[in-house]
């Protein structure tokens, strides 16, 4: 591991973080578990139904606060469902020995995002979901809350992924621009930057895709199994939205629904990038679950020509007007520590070079 130079660790430096024993697992990582610049997180053998998402503070663990807020056990070695809207608690095989400089930040995998499954990571003695502290020692626990369809999944899934980041990588709204008119990491001929992120728009014009917006999540699907890929017909779970000229979409309250971005977004190999998930100065919306971009995304020297950023939106309580180009997220740049010894699109990515797209799980239109 390259000891001295801040920002996020390379695949390569998380294989050596798990050879030092700064990553446990009783069981060996899958083949493609280590991602340019990120680890898939696999979910264990036990899940707890739980009566409401909680933080167990400063001075509990995990395990404490399960005492009271458990309602039922349930085996995942075989395979369990999931219900919407319930609340789920999943310890995971990945434990955690983190040296005291280095910390973690979690987020959903793509396609658990693009399932609107909503996931967040815990550690011990934390005050703030997804955030692991430098230097942390114990267990990792994954909440996991479907919101519009019912999942099957079952010990060693895989929902969440985790970055290791060493000091502040982040860069500065000039080191921004500078790269943008480098390596044009939007595909804009006047990119809004401000608080250390580049400005995203939705694409409503769909000239790209036929007349296609995007689609919207049908209620009272069937289950879907995270682990099976391509098994799914996409009509028995998504309605799709066609444009009709006027370029703006009416997001209906608590519906789920799945865009593209306006620009082709690209991240350079010794870059990673992340979407800020929402920003209330643009909208009552949420938009992409999913925010970590890897090294490689969208480049050509990785097999694409700048890849669309897709956007998982939930409006909020009101319905709200989406107007085409509108901003509706930053993705926030950062250093890589060193470059990964693997990019994006080189593992066989199922998005790289992606315009819309539904997630892996559904068979191509």
């Amino acid at each position: 591991m390259d000891q001295s130079r801040p920002g996020i660790l390379p695949a390569q430096s998380i294989a050596a973080l798990h050879a030092a024993g700064g990553i446990l697992t009783r069981q060996a990582f899958d083949a493609d578990q280590v991602q340019p610049a990120s680890l898939d997180l696999r979910l264990g053998r036990t899940a707890w139904r739980i009566r409401a998402s909680f933080l167990p503070g400063a001075t509990a663990s995990v395990r404490q606060r399960l005492d009271d807020l458990a309602l039922h056990k349930l085996d995942l070695r075989e395979g369990a469902v999931l219900e919407t809207g319930c609340v789920y608690l999943v310890e995971l095989m990945e434990r955690l020995k983190l040296p005291a400089d280095i910390a973690g930040a979690a987020n959903p995998k793509s396609s658990t995002g693009r399932l609107d499954v909503f996931t967040r990571v815990i550690a011990d003695r934390t005050r703030a979901f997804d955030a692991i502290p430098a230097g942390y020692e114990g267990p990792l626990y994954v909440e996991v809350s479907p919101r519009t369809f019912p999942i099957l999944v079952r010990a060693g899934s895989r929902l969440s992924q985790i970055r290791f980041r060493r000091g502040v990588g982040r860069l500065s709204d000039l080191e921004l621009l500078n790269l943008q008119r480098d390596e044009c990491l939007v595909d804009s001929d006047a990119p809004d930057v401000a608080a250390g992120g580049i400005a995203v728009g939705v694409d409503l014009a769909a000239t790209s895709w036929s007349g296609l917006l995007g689609f919207r999540a049908k209620r009272h699907t069937g289950v879907i199994d995270v682990d099976r890929r391509a098994a799914l017909e996409v009509e028995d779970f998504w309605e799709p939205i066609r444009a009709r000229g006027a370029g703006s979409l009416v997001l209906d309250p608590d519906a789920f629904y799945i865009l593209a971005s306006r620009e082709a977004v690209h991240v350079p190999a010794d870059y990673a990038a992340e979407m800020v998930p929402f920003d209330p100065l643009v909208g009552e919306f949420r938009v992409h679950y999913a925010g970590f971009f890897d090294p490689g995304f969208g480049s050509a020297a990785a097999g694409g020509t700048g890849a669309r950023a897709v956007l998982e939106v939930r409006s909020r309580e009101v319905p709200f007007i989406l107007e085409h180009g509108q901003t509706v997220g930053r993705l926030i740049y950062e250093r890589m520590s060193a470059r990964p010894n693997v990019l994006y699109g080189e593992l066989g990515s199922n998005y790289q070079g992606q315009g819309l797209k539904l997630s892996k799980h559904f068979r191509p239109l």
